[in-house]
């Protein structure tokens, strides 16, 4: 997991990946085991804990997160890997295509892109006259800067400046949201990353106090700023998986991977001859 282990929203997704196992007859502690671990967003860590996992020889293992992905495989090209939160796996050399990911590794895609350009346009219908957004961005994070190209593409027909505030340094954050709310007419983007989780608190609690609206990529992170009395907020529901793949291994046999275009809420990962699965 790209959480931490005290994350509460963390904890409301493991709750409900068990409960929609047990009721199709996988039970934790019977006929089912899971191994967890949460990065807190750490790269470093993320690494870590990628080999410790593929060391337990898992049947499976689900992560979250592209980073997360490319940490697996570095250490395994044949433990399966079933991810969620990605939203370029091919241009991310995760999968070699939609249609036929190949390799080890499969899943849902978090957005296409495109997506990432109504972000701004979220934030000009809720406070119109800006004229200056701030993006929080990791820049070593393949998702985030392809979430704003896909912004800046659209920035200058909608006379919006955008500005860079990178979310890897707590205290590099803090500045530079500071120096972007001196100038007027500003408000925020949260593109999707997980130190963007980590640091959500932070990010939440400067834009309210510098009265910045506020776009976030994570439902969580708006309902966090629910409670920020002055934080002017707004989200895009992607609920919907715009990819949907299914990881099947078998006795003796590779595993297969299929994946279709179309939206769906299920998948499904099983192994006969082992019934050990890890989480990060």
């Amino acid at each position: 997991m790209n959480r931490t282990t005290d994350d509460p929203d963390g904890r409301v997704e493991v709750a409900a990946l068990v409960g929609w196992l047990q009721e199709r007859g996988w039970t934790p502690g019977a006929n089912l085991q899971i191994d967890y671990r949460w990065s807190g967003g750490s790269a470093e860590r993320a690494r870590a804990l990628a080999a410790e996992l593929v060391a337990l020889a898992p049947a499976v293992i689900m992560t979250i997160g592209a980073s997360h992905v490319a940490a697996i495989q570095q250490v395994s090209r044949t433990v399966p890997i079933v991810f969620i939160g990605v939203t370029d796996p091919v241009g991310g050399g995760l999968v070699a295509s939609m249609a036929r990911p190949g390799g080890n590794a499969t899943g849902i895609i978090l957005a296409e892109f495109g997506t990432s350009a109504k972000w701004l346009e979220l934030l000009k219908q809720i406070s119109p006259q800006i004229t200056r957004a701030a993006v929080i961005i990791d820049p070593s994070n393949p998702t985030g800067t392809g979430q704003f190209g896909s912004i800046q593409s659209v920035a200058p027909s909608m006379r919006v400046v955008l500005t860079p505030v990178d979310v890897r340094n707590a205290g590099e954050l803090d500045r530079g949201i500071s120096e972007f709310a001196g100038t007027p007419n500003g408000g925020l983007i949260v593109v999707a990353n997980p130190l963007a989780l980590v640091h959500r608190d932070a990010i939440i609690g400067l834009a309210a106090r510098f009265r910045l609206p506020a776009v976030y990529f994570a439902r969580s992170s708006w309902r966090a700023a629910a409670w920020f009395p002055t934080a002017l907020t707004s989200r895009l529901n992607t609920a919907k998986p715009l990819a949907i793949s299914t990881a099947s291994s078998r006795a003796r046999a590779p595993p297969t991977f299929q994946c279709r275009r179309r939206p769906s809420t299920s998948w499904s990962s099983t192994s006969k001859p082992r019934r050990r699965s890890a989480s990060t």
